[in-house]
């Protein structure tokens, strides 16, 4: 089966889908593959969270990856860095004014190409 970000109508998508498909190819990450195949398919396949469950699952320090939305229900009571495909304006004020960090999905793929020490969420 083959990944086709020519689908997708948004330029942000498809550049992300591009970079985690060619990040994948250069490290043999199949971890990359797979959340680009999710983000290829129809919306349904992605992962909307709220920082309150996130916070709840995770300890201090870790690196969270959501294949999809961080939304902003709930309480951030923990230091993480997270990374999706996108966050929601009330997400985004509670994750930096716990002290934590989001990222893009393309943005960690770049910095951590052969995916180590990340928690995927879905």
């Amino acid at each position: 089966m083959s990944i086709q970000a020519e689908r997708k109508t948004s330029p942000k998508i498809m550049e992300t889908v591009e970079t985690l498909l060619k990040l994948s190819r250069e490290n043999q990450s199949p971890l990359w593959r797979d959340i680009a195949k999710r983000l290829s398919e129809t919306r349904q396949n992605y992962a909307d969270l709220n920082v309150g469950k996130i916070s709840k699952m995770c300890k201090d320090g870790d690196i969270v990856v959501v294949p999809g939305k961080v939304l902003g229900s709930g309480y951030m009571e923990k230091k993480l860095k997270i990374s999706a495909l996108d966050v929601s304006e009330k997400a985004m004020k509670k994750i930096k004014d716990s002290g934590s960090e989001f990222v893009f999905l393309a943005d960690l793929a770049k910095e951590n190409p052969e995916p180590k020490n990340l928690k995927i969420m879905r």
